[in-house]
């Protein structure tokens, strides 16, 4: 894995990863054959994704989580709960020549139908925020 806060090389890329971010869509009445039709489509993209050599990794996440903040320094415990909005369910990292791409395999998630959101972001080989510390403090390379 590579390390996050001591390199001397600019940032560069490592992939898009998609969060997965929406309602609980198990829970929203469907019949046992709508729900087994769902996770075939699910599973034919994961499978395309990984045949075409595109996905690189990825988890679901469980529901339970905490926040944790500087500005009240407490633990945030009521939330996300699996009926948020804006409960992040999941992620995969893909490997693809361009933001662009990787957008397009995000819309063509079959899931998108049934609510669920996805972001797309670029990994990057280091923080982008600490590397620039480093420059304005004259301990990294200038690129």
């Amino acid at each position: 894995m590579p390390t996050l806060l001591n390199t001397d090389t600019p940032p560069h890329g490592e992939g898009y990863m998609l969060l997965f971010r929406g309602r609980p869509w198990y829970t929203a009445g469907y019949s046992d054959d709508k729900l087994r039709e769902i996770m075939d489509e699910v599973n034919a993209w994961f499978a395309k994704l990984d045949g075409e050599g595109k996905l690189a990794g990825g988890r679901p996440l469980f529901d339970r989580a905490v926040t944790v903040s500087a500005e009240t320094n407490r633990s945030v415990t009521d939330g996300p709960f699996p009926e948020a909005k804006e409960a992040i369910g999941g992620y995969i990292v893909v490997n693809t020549d361009s933001f662009e791409e990787a957008v397009e395999l995000a819309r063509e998630n079959p899931m998108t139908k049934y609510g669920l959101i996805t972001e797309v972001r670029e990994v990057a080989s280091d923080c982008p925020h600490m590397y620039k510390v480093r420059q304005r403090l004259g301990t990294a390379a200038v690129a």
